[in-house]
């Protein structure tokens, strides 16, 4: 038995952040198919998480919003925002726990939530390359992610994955501060990438006059 611990959604610009923690038998895990959430299709992804959920296997999720994040930043940094969530899961472990470390310092995480729980875990980056249970709650947090942004787009308009680096969420956003449109439950305002759109509007309006 095993616990993994892994996020998606930590990077976007527009929707939540979902920690997942799944604890189960490895090998149970490993023939299902699971694996990296990145390198599955995503007809692949929500088959296994079916079959992950089906299994019995102890599934729990912390679920971020952009209103949630953004309240946090401004008295925390997002390391320490997730940390308070992988803190609460650690805690309902009932096996050792591997974590996709987001700390640059994996020694240095693993000994700090040790001190905190007085559960030995292991953090190590790119986890969910790596231990059954971390590939399992990285299928789980990004399927339950993607649900979350599939109702959202229904809400809002196709925006996209949410990432940066996605030309529909960059054009959504753009089009959303031109036209002064309320976004506020689903972006971080804290982003950089929000805060040059704004400034960007700011300039063009000041041209107009």
């Amino acid at each position: 038995m095993q616990c993994g611990i892994d996020e998606a959604g930590r990077g976007p610009v527009l929707g939540p952040m979902v920690i997942s923690m799944v604890c189960g038998d490895q090998n149970l895990l490993l023939s299902m198919g699971v694996r990296d959430s990145k390198e599955l299709s995503p007809g692949r992804r929500e088959k296994i998480y079916s079959d992950i959920i089906k299994s019995g296997c102890s599934v729990h999720s912390e679920i971020l919003t952009s209103v949630e994040i953004n309240r946090l930043m401004k008295i925390k940094s997002l390391n320490e925002i997730e940390y308070d969530s992988v803190l609460r899961l650690v805690k309902l472990a009932n096996a050792p726990v591997f974590i996709d470390s987001f700390d640059t310092n994996e020694r240095r995480l693993s000994e700090r939530i040790f001190r905190e729980t007085g559960r030995e875990v292991v953090c190590k980056h790119r986890a969910d390359s790596i231990f059954p249970a971390v590939m399992a709650a990285s299928i789980v947090s990004k399927v339950r992610r993607d649900s979350i942004i599939s109702d959202l787009h229904v809400r809002y308009g196709d925006f996209g994955s949410g990432y940066p680096s996605d030309p529909r969420t960059i054009n959504f956003l753009r089009n959303s501060v031109t036209k002064g449109e309320d976004i506020s439950e689903i972006v971080r305002t804290e982003w950089i990438t929000y805060r040059k759109l704004i400034q960007e509007n700011r300039k063009n309006s000041a041209y107009r006059f």
